[in-house]
């Protein structure tokens, strides 16, 4: 089993103690080099740098796109979450309209430990969607002056047993990817509306 990785060096990094125990081979690419052969590929850095394996057209293709769906992908590529802080635990986040390459991806993943977590084919899929609303609420909350973000990251830590406090959390996705999440969301529902606090600390307004 061989897997060709597209990542930046500090992706590099992380991700090799992900894939540390498996017995599959690696190739990480980090910028315009010859592509090997290989069973899949991984694009961890679409949503910074754009589609990368164009060229791969006969095998599957996971591409780190939360924000964006199928539609704008080859039909050859499955969407997978690939935000920091999410890959934990050995399950992996994805979303397709097609059952069968799932199935092809599923197996590749499973021989190297990873199970698939199917979600809806949409803007943030399911748990990004979830964070990204409570990132937001606690923007809403220290807009109001409720608390500082240190005491709501350890309330809700205590509070709801999460890995991560919402600030932590966009402090590990980059939160200006959760800002382009919730406003794409906004655009078929008011509920996603961004913060203005969190618009502020962006510099938006």
């Amino acid at each position: 089993m061989h897997i060709v990785i597209k990542s930046t060096t500090n992706q590099q990094s992380f991700l090799s103690s992900v894939f540390a125990h498996s017995s599959a081979t690696f190739n990480w690419i980090l910028d315009k080099e010859v592509i090997p052969d290989a069973d899949l590929y991984i694009d961890f850095t679409f949503e910074e740098e754009g589609y990368f394996f164009s060229s791969i057209t006969n095998k599957p293709v996971l591409v780190n796109a939360v924000i964006e769906t199928t539609d704008s992908l080859p039909k050859n590529a499955v969407r997978f979450n690939g935000w920091h802080g999410f890959m934990l635990h050995n399950k992996l986040e994805v979303a397709s309209k097609q059952p069968l390459l799932l199935e092809q991806i599923a197996v590749i993943m499973s021989k190297i430990d990873f199970k698939l977590l199917q979600a809806p084919d949409e803007p943030g899929m399911l748990t990004a969607r979830v964070v990204a609303m409570i990132i937001n609420e606690a923007y809403y909350g220290l807009g109001d002056g409720i608390s500082s973000k240190t005491a709501i990251d350890t309330a809700m830590k205590l509070g709801t047993n999460y890995p991560f406090g919402p600030f932590e959390w966009s402090e590990l996705i980059g939160l200006k990817k959760v800002y382009m999440l919730l406003s794409k969301l906004a655009e078929t529902s008011l509920r996603y509306t961004v913060a203005p606090a969190m618009e502020e600390e962006l510099g938006i307004k």
